[in-house]
C-alpha cells in the first residue's frame, strides 16, 4: 500500500494510449495524417514530453506497425474490449515491469498538454487518491449552448475535490435563474476525459459490471462511483480537442505548423 509521506515524484507512472482501428464514425482514425504525422504519433509525442514510459494499446496490426515505425512502443490487445479502460489494463498486465499508477490517455486528442498530465500526477500526492481525472471551468464566453451540450459531460465535486457525479445534463440545475445567467452565478465544470488509476485499483475496476447510472448516461466513470470508488479531480485551463469525425479533423489541420 501507499506510504503516507509519498509524493507523485516517488511513484512510477506509465502512460497507456488505447487505440482502435474500427470506429463507426471515423474508421482508421489513429492513422489519419495531421500535418505530416499520424494522429497517434501526435498524441504519443505530447505524452512523451512528461512520461518516460508510454505505450499504445491496440487491437490492430496496422496501428501497432505504425507506432513501432516512428520509434514508439506498442502492445497488441484483444479486439473484444468494450472500453478503453479494459484495453488499458490488458496492456498494463503485459508489461514486464511494475508501475504504481497507470495514466489512460485518449488516442484522439493530439493537443493534450504536458501540464495536464503533470496535474494528474499531482493528484497522487495525496496517498488516498484511487483514481484521478481533470476538469475545466466553463466560462461565460462558452455560453449556455456549450454548457447544455450532452457531448460535453459535466461534473460536480465535493470540498475535497472529489467527483460526486458526472452527467451529460447540466448539473447543478440553477433554480429561479434564467439559463443565460447560470454560468455567471455558478462555477460549472466540464469533464476532461483523461484518467489515472492506482494499479491495484485498475485491476479491480475491470471486474465491475456495468451499472444503472453508467448505462443511463453512457459514462463509464459512473460505474466506479456507484461502486464506492473515489475520483480525485485536478484542474486545467486548456481546452482539449477530441477528433471524432473527418469534419473535425479538417478544422484542426494546419495548427501544428
Amino acid at each position: 500500500m501507499s506510504k503516507i509521506n509519498e509524493t507523485h515524484q516517488s511513484l512510477r507512472f506509465v502512460g497507456i494510449i488505447p487505440a482502435r482501428y474500427a470506429s463507426t464514425r471515423f474508421p482508421g482514425k489513429p492513422l489519419v495524417d495531421i500535418d505530416g504525422k499520424a494522429m497517434i504519433q501526435r498524441v504519443y509525442d505530447q505524452v512523451s514530453k512528461v512520461l518516460n514510459n508510454v505505450y499504445v494499446a491496440t487491437d490492430d496490426k496496422r496501428i501497432f506497425d505504425a507506432v513501432i515505425a516512428f520509434g514508439g512502443k506498442a502492445i497488441m490487445t484483444s479486439d473484444q474490449h468494450k472500453s478503453g479502460t479494459d484495453r488499458c489494463f490488458e496492456a498494463f498486465s503485459k508489461l514486464e515491469e511494475w508501475f504504481d499508477v497507470v495514466i489512460n490517455i485518449q488516442g484522439d486528442e493530439p493537443f493534450i498538454q504536458p501540464q495536464q498530465i503533470i496535474e494528474l500526477q499531482r493528484c497522487f500526492d495525496e496517498p488516498e487518491t484511487q483514481i484521478a481525472t481533470l476538469a475545466k471551468k466553463i466560462s461565460i464566453n462558452d455560453g449556455f449552448d456549450f454548457l447544455n451540450n450532452p457531448n460535453n459531460p459535466k461534473l460536480v465535486i465535493n470540498k475535497r475535490n472529489e467527483a460526486i457525479y458526472f452527467s451529460r445534463s447540466v448539473i447543478p440545475y440553477k433554480r429561479g435563474v434564467e439559463t443565460e445567467n447560470w454560468i455567471s452565478q455558478h462555477i460549472y465544470l466540464k469533464h476532461v476525459g483523461i484518467y489515472a488509476y492506482r494499479a491495484e485499483v485498475l485491476r479491480e475496476l475491470i471486474l465491475l459490471e456495468q451499472s444503472p447510472l453508467e448505462i443511463a448516461e453512457s459514462l463509464e466513470q459512473l460505474r466506479w462511483i456507484e461502486n464506492g470508488y473515489r475520483i480525485k479531480v485536478g484542474f486545467t485551463d486548456v481546452e482539449t480537442v477530441g477528433i471524432d469525425t473527418p469534419e473535425e479533423l479538417e478544422k484542426i489541420k494546419g495548427l501544428f505548423y
